[in-house]
């Protein structure tokens, strides 16, 4: 069993494309330490979902999480779920 963190993120109404292209390089940093599985958008353009590994506890998922543009500049919430994936 492997655990990873599943981030599900729902736009907000103050979410602007500017802020989106910060996200995707905040991916591109996460993938490049080996932290980031998958991560992909919604069609319905509503948000997206990132899965984390190589990460310590959901403490540590967390404070990742809580550095994401999208979330600094409010354009976005995310919940993170621990997940045992196989």
């Amino acid at each position: 069993m492997n655990i990873c963190y599943l981030v599900l993120v729902t736009r907000t109404p103050a979410f602007r494309d500017e802020v989106g292209a910060e996200h995707v390089r905040f991916l591109d940093d996460v993938r490049a330490r080996g932290q980031l599985l998958l991560t992909g958008g919604f069609t319905d353009k509503s948000g997206g979902a990132y899965v984390l590994q190589d990460v310590a506890d959901l403490a540590a998922a967390q404070a990742l999480v809580d550095t994401d543009p999208l979330l600094v500049h409010g354009s976005a919430t995310a919940s993170i779920h621990e997940w045992a994936t196989r």
